[in-house]
């Protein structure tokens, strides 16, 4: 067994493993690196075969999206630890032991998260995770060091271990065991906002999950899928609301879910405002797509009646309101 086995899910994504694969290497001594391919039309698999055969490469039989490609991926891997890594990311020296020294000291932390900052500009940070992930009164996700749209210069100010609520899928170290014991992804998602479901089930469970500042990547970010792309708006939509129902307390569900919809419509219009009712229809169509599969995700919920055992990361406020009113537009503000 390896301790850390390195997984990069790959999609036509052969530009980013020839520009990115060589930090991966030259960064990652003595650490198995694996490419689970999720059946990819491009030149990646003889690009890896031609370049890089040393490398194991997990060939899946077609494209099972983030979820289904890393579940599939994850059965045939024997590693105590999973680093669940983007193809669009550029890892740095050292970028692993950091992730691992956390694990040795608390039994009780699943996931760990590295720094992640903007590879277009490596001072400030990155949209997919920042400095780590919390979440508000009404499943709104975001960041230390990014809210919504707005992200932070990193001058230091998160540069302490910290406990977080989610931990971005772009690249996370996680404990097999645990990965498994949660059930891994949840398929039906397909992709977005599974590693926040993931690490809220485990965070159910009472396990931690925390931010290692000491290792840090840069992320391109919208490597598959472009950040406003209707496909990427549809499922972040659906796949919020699909959380919500799955992970929320019974006697709190209802209430946060009614306000979660009514505060989707204002963000649906602003698609309308900005010359994309495409994104609009995108948002119409979360909702219609969330209320057809409800009884499934409600199935999942009787077997998801946990409370949370840890409130750290979770913000008691609503986002939303900080930033668009009251225009509390960095993390420290709030």
């Amino acid at each position: 067994m390896s301790q850390v086995a390195i997984v990069i899910l790959n999609y036509n994504g052969v530009d980013f493993l020839s520009k990115f694969l060589p930090s991966v290497i030259n960064y990652s001594k003595g650490y198995q690196i694996i490419v689970a391919d999720n059946a990819s039309t491009d030149d990646s698999i003889p690009f890896l075969q031609n370049n890089y055969p040393e490398i194991k490469v997990i060939s899946l039989d077609q494209n099972y999206g983030f979820c289904g490609g890393y579940n599939r991926a994850l059965r045939v891997v024997d590693a105590e630890y999973y680093l669940l890594l983007n193809s669009d990311i550029e890892v740095t020296r050292n970028w692993i032991k950091p992730l691992l020294n956390l694990f040795e000291k608390d039994p009780t932390i699943a996931v760990v998260q590295p720094k992640i900052l903007s590879h277009s500009d490596k001072t400030r940070f990155e949209y997919a995770g920042a400095a780590g992930g919390y979440m508000d009164k009404y499943g709104y996700p975001f960041c230390r060091g990014r809210i919504f749209n707005s992200l932070e210069k990193d001058a230091g100010q998160y540069d302490l271990v910290h406990e977080i609520f989610w931990a971005s899928g772009a690249c996370m170290l996680i404990k097999a065991k645990n990965f498994w014991e949660a059930d891994g992804f949840d398929e039906k998602f397909f992709a977005h906002m599974e590693e926040i479901d993931l690490c809220w089930r485990l965070k159910n469970l009472g396990y931690r999950i925390m931010y290692s500042p000491g290792s840090k990547v840069y992320h391109v970010g919208g490597g598959t899928l472009p950040k406003n792309n209707p496909k990427k708006i549809f499922l972040n939509f659906r796949n919020s609301l699909f959380m919500l129902v799955k992970n929320l307390p019974s006697n709190r569900l209802f209430s946060k879910l009614l306000v979660r919809m009514v505060l989707d419509l204002p963000a649906a219009i602003m698609f309308i405002l900005q010359g994309s009712p495409k994104n609009f229809m995108m948002v119409f169509k979360a909702h219609m797509d969330f209320y057809r599969n409800l009884p499934d995700f409600l199935n999942d919920k009787l077997e998801n009646q946990r409370s949370l055992k840890s409130f750290q990361g979770y913000y008691p406020k609503s986002i939303v309101y900080q930033y668009f009113i009251k225009r509390k537009k960095v993390f420290s503000k709030l």
